[in-house]
């Protein structure tokens, strides 16, 4: 009896060391093959300004943490990331002091409003035409003034955060 239960140790004892040693090379292959394939997104520059139009069409962002508040300008971020031309997918959250009159977007985009009407969040997958993503809002007219800001995310991983300014242009 003491034989057999003794035989019954040896081998229940190699399947345990078998199995955990099987599924310990597993786990590497898999964190080997991750680490080696995911590589990490990082910013070389982050703006923020408002918009301008040139002569030939093209954008030129300002750089400014004040945003006169004018129907129709255009405010918003742009970052540059380091060695990166494919799509991305990043998330931007965008918070205002007061609650606007109206929320609106380009229509298709993924699109979110908070529960207290304060926020924003958007997702978009976007080429980043020579490392570059960046979106940009127009100023509408129950927009309100005051402290914003703006987080923008890969990965849930936070890449830009601007605080800015809506200022009104009337003198009180």
């Amino acid at each position: 009896m003491q034989m057999k239960n003794l035989a019954y140790g040896i081998v229940l004892s190699s399947c345990w060391l078998t199995s955990w040693v099987v599924s310990s090379l597993a786990v590497n292959d898999i964190v080997s093959s991750n680490s080696v394939n995911a590589k990490t997104i990082t910013v070389k520059k982050a703006e923020f300004g408002v918009v301008r139009d040139t002569s030939s069409g093209e954008e030129t962002l300002i750089p400014t943490n004040k945003v006169p508040f004018k129907e129709g300008n255009r405010y918003g971020w742009r970052i540059q990331l380091n060695d990166h031309q494919n799509e991305v997918t990043w998330k931007e959250v965008l918070r205002l002091p007061k609650l606007p009159e109206t929320w609106s977007t380009r229509s298709g985009e993924n699109f979110l409003i908070s529960a207290d009407g304060m926020e924003a969040v958007t997702k978009r997958t976007q080429s980043a035409k020579k490392g570059v993503i960046k979106n940009f809002w127009t100023i509408a007219s129950g927009d309100p003034t005051g402290k914003h800001t703006i987080a923008v995310y890969i990965d849930d991983r936070r890449i830009g955060f601007f605080e800015f300014e809506v200022i009104s242009l009337q003198k009180k």
